[in-house]
């Protein structure tokens, strides 16, 4: 598992973290989680690239991208988990370990916010830890990363 890459993929308006509704999603930026999920990374002994569009097509390439440079994808598609079929094409194909991250729990929130497309290929889902989720999913894909090897 050393020196395994893992893209963590950030979908439309977390950029307005620390600002957008904090008591929904907290008050750290997307900075703070960045540098918390760099430094945890780095406990695992893992790369990380950490990314942020709020443009569906540009997300869909880096998935594409992914497929020849990670190893592993963490992903909050934001408002796109709930909507996006290109998303999960494309998580579908890039055949990479995916955990799926959200900041709430999305079951205590809207209804439409119950569905997600990213789930059905994700190897996991953790929502409602705030910031901390991130540093969930990186030691869950970590885990997914040693079994893989174990596997091989």
């Amino acid at each position: 598992m050393a020196s395994a890459t893992i893209l963590v993929l950030n979908g439309p308006n977390l950029n307005l973290l620390g600002v957008r509704e904090p008591k929904t999603y907290g008050s750290e930026t997307l900075a703070d989680i960045e540098e918390s999920c760099l430094e945890r990374a780095a406990s695992l002994d893992l790369a990380l690239d950490f990314r942020q569009s709020n443009h569906e097509g540009q997300m869909i390439d880096w998935i594409q991208e992914a497929r020849e440079s990670a190893d592993g994808i963490v992903i909050n598609a934001g408002a796109y988990t709930h909507t996006s079929i290109a998303i999960l094409d494309a998580l579908r194909a890039c055949e990479l370990p995916i955990v799926e991250v959200h900041l709430s729990n999305i079951f205590a929130r809207e209804a439409y916010r119950h569905h997600s497309y990213i789930s059905s290929v994700a190897s996991g889902v953790i929502c409602g830890f705030g910031a901390q989720s991130y540093i969930l999913a990186l030691d869950a894909v970590a885990y997914l990363l040693e079994q893989k090897s174990q596997d091989d």
